[in-house]
């Protein structure tokens, strides 16, 4: 198994240090080990996704095992599903995927793990040389049909139609979506009003709802891991200057998260 060209569709096969298709595109392998497979007319702005700074708060603030739960919770799916291969979509930096890969050392061939900010894909080739990284498009996955028996998105976008292309009949796509209460106190800090997450039903066409688990624990950050928590959520361009002098101040900001992890089979 391997990529495929995200010009023409076409297999593409590993020359060397190059990835090649048979119309004769090439992709050449970054020095760290990823490759980049997001053309620039697919590109949105010059450097899509987060920024060098984000990805080191971020690097820093997961490598403390603030999230380690909600890996531990996929990963102990992933093990029940025992999946040979496995695509993390939106994996940033590495984390999730690096763990899902040690996880599964015994179990699963191929793992890959796609963003389209390349500094993050740079970052999780670098430290991560067990699984394979790309930058690619999550809305053009970059991939064959029927061709992954799981698929991991943890909070991450993507096309439905997409996933139920690229995943086998049978095979799983686990998210992990913010549960009601998910960084409240946080969020308390920049809105008036604050809103609790919808628990709406999810649906995600051509695939079977499998299990659900609700996870959640508190926390306790200091300054820069509460300034770095802020940078990886949604809201963070809303906060006010002195909301973020009060996180980089704080000795010890409680704050609780709540997660829905969801499993869902391909049906056919």
């Amino acid at each position: 198994m391997s990529y495929l060209c995200p010009l023409c569709h076409s297999p593409l096969s590993l020359d060397e240090k190059s990835f090649v298709c048979p119309q004769g595109h090439q992709f050449d392998k970054a020095k760290e080990g990823y490759v980049n497979l997001l053309p620039v007319q697919h590109k949105r702005s010059r450097d899509p996704g987060d920024s060098s700074e984000m990805m080191q708060a971020r690097r820093a603030f997961l490598d403390a095992g603030h999230y380690q739960p909600l890996r531990d919770t996929i990963c102990q799916f992933l093990k029940q599903a025992a999946p040979e291969s496995l695509l993390d979509i939106g994996c940033g930096e590495g984390y999730y995927t690096a763990g899902f890969a040690d996880s599964l050392a015994e179990l699963t061939q191929d793992i890959w793990g796609l963003d389209v900010a390349k500094v993050a894909i740079r970052y999780a080739a670098k430290r991560y040389p067990q699984v394979q990284f790309c930058v690619a498009s999550s809305h053009r996955l970059p991939f064959d049909s029927e061709s992954l028996d799981a698929v991991v998105r943890i909070f991450a976008p993507c096309k439905a139609e997409e996933l139920a292309r690229v995943v086998k009949p049978g095979g799983i796509v686990i998210t992990a979506t913010p549960g009601p209460r998910h960084l409240m106190q946080l969020k308390g800090l920049i809105y008036q009003d604050v809103m609790l997450h919808s628990e709406a039903a999810e649906s995600l066409p051509g695939f079977v709802e499998e299990e659900t688990k609700k996870t959640g624990w508190p926390m306790t950050l200091r300054g820069q891991e509460a300034v770095a928590l802020l940078q990886m959520t949604p809201f963070a361009w809303r906060a006010r200057p002195e909301v973020w002098e009060a996180l980089a101040a704080e000795t010890a900001f409680a704050c609780e998260t709540d997660f829905v992890v969801r499993v869902w089979r391909r049906e056919g």
